[in-house]
């Protein structure tokens, strides 16, 4: 009895083997650099996600602008507000 449910149960699971494996979101990392600063920007399906911006002077703390959330009103640079790490480990 045992061994019947157990064939039952690979008989099941090969049933699924045909199914398309759910896929990954389009991820875009793009780095733009100059002699100032080092922005990165992390894109998920064509949406900003993240942006960081570290700057290559000594002593200058980096940074990440925080994207608007959908629908929201952005600022009037069109970016959202600027966010300094405080305690980071």
């Amino acid at each position: 009895m045992i061994i019947r449910l157990a064939f039952a149960g690979l008989a099941l699971l090969g049933g699924c083997a045909g199914l398309p494996a759910p896929t990954e979101p389009a991820t875009q990392r793009l780095v733009a650099e100059d002699d100032q600063v080092r922005i990165e920007e992390v894109r998920v399906r064509g949406q900003t996600q993240r942006l960081s911006v570290t700057p290559k002077s000594a002593g200058a703390p980096g940074y990440e602008i925080l994207p608007p959330a959908a629908g929201a009103p952005a600022a009037r640079d069109g970016l959202g507000p600027r966010v300094w790490p405080v305690l980071s480990f």
